[in-house]
């Protein structure tokens, strides 16, 4: 039976942890909710007030439809690039040996640099190279951002991959190659889907590196802030609600495949 420190103890933590969660999850809650309001009151809207007035208005902003669909191609470009780069990286990590350590250092080094460092970086050496700022100089930036995570989460999904069924189909003649497509791929599949997903949001949502390195064409964050400090229509609320929703649904595919992975691999053959 529990004691009651043991109680105490649980409940402080569950108290700690839901206090964080509601700091973490307030403001852009708070966000989307006031995004339903046409009246854009500083408190939250009645349920009779809710509309859908900004949404209806947002086809209409070519600039934030310009710029969400620049991200949406920096996006998923960065997210194929970080996968296949990270995958290779993680085969490349389980091939060393002694200097695996080191290897995973400098793979996820570039996540502690600060975005204003790397991005500034980033544009002196390409200012230096002749390199105009593009949407090819804001994919180099959030790659170097992406990759370190998409990295640790193929990573991780090698754990289902037991050096025993390599070992096994090697004996049965398996190539490298067949070992690779037929074994290996598919137990870290969910591991790719994930890093993949994680990479195209950390793109998505990135400004830091994208105020540095856009070009002409801005992405949606840099676009979102230039609005925000010039007073511009509140239809930038309905946006950023949509970006919050669609970012929480992709985030919820991830878990829910993760689940059914999980109930699968455990369910009786």
């Amino acid at each position: 039976m529990m004691t009651h420190e043991g109680l105490a103890n649980r409940i402080l933590l569950w108290a700690i942890t839901i206090a964080g969660l509601i700091i973490i999850y307030a403001p852009p809650l708070y966000l989307l909710a006031v995004s339903f309001n046409p009246a854009l009151q500083p408190g939250l809207p009645r349920l009779s007030d809710l509309s859908l007035t900004w949404y209806a208005a947002l086809p209409k902003e070519r600039a934030l439809i310009g710029a969400l669909q620049q991200s949406l191609i920096i996006a998923t470009v960065t997210a194929v690039l970080a996968t296949g780069m990270s995958l290779l990286a993680a085969l490349a990590y389980f091939e060393l040996r002694a200097r695996r350590t080191s290897w995973f250092l400098t793979v996820i080094l570039p996540m502690f640099v600060p975005g204003v460092i790397q991005g500034l970086a980033l544009s002196a050496v390409f200012t230096r190279s002749g390199i105009k700022a593009s949407s090819l100089t804001v994919i180099a930036g959030h790659l170097l951002w992406a990759m370190p995570f998409a990295f640790i989460v193929i990573l991780t999904s090698f754990a289902a991959v037991r050096r025993s069924y390599l070992v096994a189909a090697a004996d049965l003649g398996a190539t490298r190659w067949h070992q690779f497509v037929d074994i290996t791929l598919p137990l870290i599949r969910p591991g790719l889907i994930s890093a993949f997903l994680f990479s195209f949001l950390l793109s998505l949502n990135e400004f830091t590196r994208a105020f540095y390195l856009a070009g002409r064409q801005n992405t949606l964050p840099v676009v979102l802030f230039g609005k925000m400090n010039s007073g511009a229509s509140p239809v930038i609320y309905a946006m950023s609600g949509a970006i919050f929703m669609a970012s929480v649904a992709c985030v919820a595919l991830i878990a829910i495949r993760s689940l059914w992975t999980g109930t699968g691999q455990r369910s009786p053959r």
